[in-house]
């Protein structure tokens, strides 16, 4: 491959997702269609995938390494895992992509760090084919339409894909393997950080925390996540600003209050900083295309 490997938010786009949702389900069919069955081989900077192949022929290249599969297959790509797939035209299956804070909800509630997290992780179906349908064929449901409870029901099914996904990468004995010092710092460090972004800790905190030095944690953060530390723990922030102004009627200095700003001028700021847009013309912009998309549904 010559040049530089592309970054994408999705594949094929510059920008953000529309809605600040946690995360993203589309068929395989949507987006590679449009580039003639192919996707080539790019990387995500913040957010894991989960390519679902349910039927047809798919040509997997992770890192480098070229691999052709007939049978279903669910691939796990993680952040900054150079990857790329070209499909058969008769394939059926579907993309799930997943925001870094949903992972670490998980790995929260779960305990410990996720078995594949610092690797990609391809994963035959066998018995569990017909399970893992339902499973997606659920999210599917849940995720084009937006029913009351709809956030806890998607997170409830990505949670019950991922605790599958942990049981089989342990029973293939992956996690000694798969993990790394440097992963597992930042993992607990994704953590902290969904724990006490809206506290706004400093990141000496957070590495003092950790037992390593500021130094350290950020070239962990560049290295796994191409940002510095502050850089990620600001994102988390945006993202729950985002939400927050989307889908509630929390006001402007409600929200800036709930995210540990001293006032909502300095919110603001930070607000149009990160976004290039204040936080009233992005909650105006943002309920309009929900509500766009609520109809279309329709």
């Amino acid at each position: 491959m010559g040049g530089e490997i592309p970054v994408f938010k999705l594949y094929g786009e510059q920008g953000h997702w529309v809605t600040p949702d946690l995360l993203h389900y589309e068929s395989i069919a949507q987006r590679s269609s449009l580039h003639d069955w192919e996707i080539k081989p790019h990387r995500h900077s913040d957010f894991y995938q989960l390519l679902y192949v349910q039927r047809g022929q798919v040509e997997l290249n992770i890192e480098g390494n070229v691999s052709v599969v007939e049978e279903p297959v669910l691939q796990w790509v993680t952040p900054l895992c150079v990857h790329g797939f070209r499909f058969s035209q008769d394939v059926r299956g579907c993309v799930l992509t997943l925001a870094t804070p949903l992972v670490s909800r998980f790995e929260l509630a779960m305990n410990m760090p996720l078995a594949f997290g610092s690797s990609s992780l391809s994963l035959e179906l066998g018995e569990d084919k017909a399970f893992l349908d339902t499973l997606f064929t659920s999210l599917e449901r849940e995720y084009g339409h937006h029913a009351s409870g709809r956030e806890l029901a998607l997170e409830a099914w990505v949670n019950l894909l991922l605790t599958w996904v942990q049981r089989r990468s342990i029973e293939q004995h992956a996690f000694s393997e798969l993990r790394s010092k440097g992963h597992a710092y930042f993992s607990r460090f994704s953590s902290m950080v969904e724990r006490h972004y809206h506290e706004q800790w400093p990141v000496q905190k957070y590495a003092a925390t950790l037992g390593i030095s500021v130094v350290r944690l950020n070239g962990i953060c560049h290295q796994l996540g191409q940002q510095t530390a502050l850089q990620f723990i600001h994102q988390r922030l945006l993202l729950e600003a985002k939400r927050n102004l989307i889908y509630t009627a929390m006001t402007i200095a409600q929200v800036s209050d709930s995210l540990g700003f001293s006032e909502p001028a300095y919110f603001s700021r930070f607000f149009r900083r990160l976004t290039g847009c204040s936080p009233k013309a992005f909650r105006e912009a943002g309920v309009g295309q929900l509500s766009d998309g609520v109809q279309g549904a329709q």
